[in-house]
């Protein structure tokens, strides 16, 4: 029997922790940030750093990034994590930053789950990245918008890390064996196939699919393997997969089989994928953040109340916590199952982002642009406006309010479903309206 990786203890180190990258060559994913165009990049290779946030889920780099940063700017690297400090630890951690600082040296705070610190505890940073003690970088899975003050935002440059694609994550866990000091003497390999299902239940998350890859190298050198096959890593992750399914389907499946229940108005199928996932440990905060989403995507203006009813089911569960705020989670989800269905403004919102991002920046037409100057009167902002109110029905007939080379466009059509029919009735008698007026705005 081979000897264990994990026989001295005294010195061990995660696999995660010894592959971790020490340039940005050997950096990872996120190349919609570190691509050798793209403004971070630039930043970090000057070594002129500016504060920042790191939004993503776990696993994605964001501490590794952080400590790039403090390598190429050749600064102190000072780390707390909210999860285990206080003020105490910040208090100290400001102190040798501005230890460093009387040397001449850059310190680099980073804050890793930033976002479980309170208001008082962010707002103890704010006058240390003002006066340059500190580069501020924190790092967070959840939405910064929500969980973070705005006065540390606006001192901080936020940038969203994305979750690692299976591609990426199954070469990562092949090139483990030649790359890593440890493992590379035991001429170890790994089935393409079971390095595939890794990469698949680490869910983007490199460290996870690494500590997954130690431990079925480990269990293969107590077997005398020699390539790691598909049944070891499935012993393997069993546990993991079971983290978010119980019945072991991949967790992202489950939430698709979910959504796609809603959306096909089963609520038998929605509440049983809701309980698997509940049932695999699933964060029910992570659900219902999902199931607002649905609400908008596939209900839409067809029943505007499951924008609301998922609001509320999230408020409650906030408040309840678990196991009480499931149930109101369960009836939003019930609910949006049994709602008329609409993605006519889920479509819209689409084609019109898709219209913005690639289309000319079409000027605002001067009879819509505001004029609170009198230079701006002159230019004949404003002029030729039609106040709605004002008109027959509070309707100006025949005013256009898109810009002249893009004024037929319809993006917004609303199905014959729920409220909608109400809806597109109406929208179909404006229309009526504006054919017929002799006050177009846009000749032809």
């Amino acid at each position: 029997m081979q000897d264990s990786l994990f026989e001295n203890t005294a010195s061990y180190e995660p696999l995660a922790s010894r592959l971790r990258p020490t340039s940005l060559h050997d950096y990872i994913g996120q190349e919609h940030l570190l691509a050798e165009d793209k403004a971070l990049r630039k930043v970090i290779e000057s070594g002129q750093l500016h504060s920042m946030i790191f939004w993503g889920p776990p696993g994605v780099g964001k501490t590794t990034l952080a400590k790039l940063l403090a390598n190429y700017a050749e600064a102190e690297f000072l780390a707390l994590s909210a999860v285990m400090d206080g003020v105490k630890e910040i208090r100290a951690c400001i102190e040798q930053a501005k230890y460093f600082q009387q040397q001449g040296k850059t310190s680099l705070l980073f804050v890793d789950e930033v976002h479980r610190f309170n208001k008082s505890q962010q707002d103890a940073f704010l006058p240390f990245v003002e006066n340059g003690t500190v580069i501020f970088i924190g790092a967070t899975t959840e939405n910064p918008s929500f969980e973070l003050n705005s006065a540390l935002l606006s001192r901080a440059r936020v940038y969203k890390l994305r979750g690692l694609g299976e591609a990426v994550l199954q070469a990562l866990i092949e090139s483990v064996f030649t790359r890593d000091s440890v493992l590379k003497p035991h001429n170890l390999m790994i089935d393409a196939d079971a390095a595939l299902f890794l990469a698949r239940v680490s869910d983007g998350d490199a460290r996870r699919a690494l500590n997954l890859v130690e431990m079925a190298a480990d269990l293969a050198l107590a077997e005398n393997h020699n390539t790691i096959p598909m049944s070891l890593v499935q012993e393997i992750a069993q546990e993991s997969v079971r983290q978010f399914d119980k019945g072991g389907d991949i967790f992202y499946e489950q939430i698709s089989a979910l959504h796609k229940s809603v959306r096909g108005s089963s609520p038998d199928g929605a509440l049983y994928w809701y309980a698997r996932m509940l049932d695999g440990g699933c964060d029910p905060l992570y659900i219902i953040r999902r199931v607002v989403r649905m609400a908008s995507e596939d209900i839409g203006n067809a029943d505007p109340r499951g924008l609301q009813v998922a609001m509320d089911a999230w408020q409650a569960f906030e408040r309840l916590g678990s196991p009480e705020g499931e149930l109101a989670i369960a009836q939003a989800i019930a609910y949006l199952a049994c709602a008329a269905k609409s993605n006519a403004v889920y479509n819209a919102y689409n084609q019109v982002t898709e219209l913005v991002r690639h289309a000319a920046s079409h000027e605002v037409p001067v009879h819509l642009r505001n004029a609170p100057t009198s230079l701006m009167k002159e230019q004949g902002y404003g002029e030729q406006y039609r106040y709605a109110h004002d008109e027959e029905h509070a309707y100006a007939a025949g005013e256009s309010y898109l810009p002249e080379s893009i004024k037929d466009q319809v993006f917004y059509k609303p199905v014959a479903r729920g409220l909608e029919v109400k809806i597109k009735s109406k929208l179909d008698y404006l229309a009526e309206l504006d054919r017929h007026s002799p006050n177009k705005r846009y000749r032809s």
